[in-house]
């Protein structure tokens, strides 16, 4: 029996490694993203294809969601050399991130919840962007899916280990996709869209 692991594609096959994956410990991880053994499923597993339903009752973005899209698209500039545009956005989106007001209620578990509800809702809008053809819609989803499971599991992590999942390492996010590792160094090679090491960023003052 093969499993895959959900974010980065790595193959755990029972016939060449020397513990079937059943027997692996529940703390086992990833050993290409740190991905938590429970991101693993049997190569027989098929993606959901359950279609987009798309709401009808759309709501305006608050100052928080704002900050959110002006900061992906001061990335996207980036990526295509449009500096001067790139500032601007980064501009909007700070002043948008100082308007947002606490969140009394926000803790851990309640991210959690959140990246869940998110995962449920890639493999429709996926479904929906090879529908119509959009290659690029559609390798955001992937690169989105991927990394918001990274996400998920990290967090899960987090609620399970607590501050010791923290000691003693550092963490990683890759300024491409978005990937999230914690590691002593950068992985070689994003496990999710495969830039360099160089291409991360390490998180300080946390």
């Amino acid at each position: 029996m093969k499993y895959i692991c959900r974010i980065c594609g790595y193959v755990y096959d029972d016939a060449k490694e020397k513990v079937p994956f059943e027997q692996l410990p529940d703390d086992w991880k990833c050993p290409l993203c740190g991905a938590m053994k429970k991101d693993f499923v049997p190569e027989s597993v098929t993606a959901d294809t359950t279609s987009l339903q798309v709401e009808t009752d759309l709501k305006p973005l608050n100052e928080g969601q704002l900050a959110m899209v002006c900061s992906n698209l001061a990335r996207g500039c980036e990526k295509q050399y449009l500096l001067e545009e790139a500032e601007q956005f980064r501009k909007i989106a700070e002043v948008l991130t100082k308007k947002v007001p606490p969140q009394d209620d926000a803790d851990v578990k309640a991210l959690s919840d959140l990246l869940k509800k998110d995962i449920e809702l890639y493999p429709g809008v996926r479904k929906t962007a090879d529908q119509n053809n959009d290659r690029g819609a559609a390798r955001i989803c992937v690169w989105g899916e991927k990394v918001t499971r990274m996400l998920d599991s990290l967090v899960d992590r987090y609620l399970s280990e607590g501050e010791a999942m923290l000691e003693n390492t550092q963490i990683w996010v890759c300024t491409t996709c978005g990937f999230v590792f914690v590691g002593e160094a950068a992985p070689e090679l994003c496990p999710v869209c495969k830039v360099p090491s160089w291409k991360f960023e390490k998180v300080e003052g946390r």
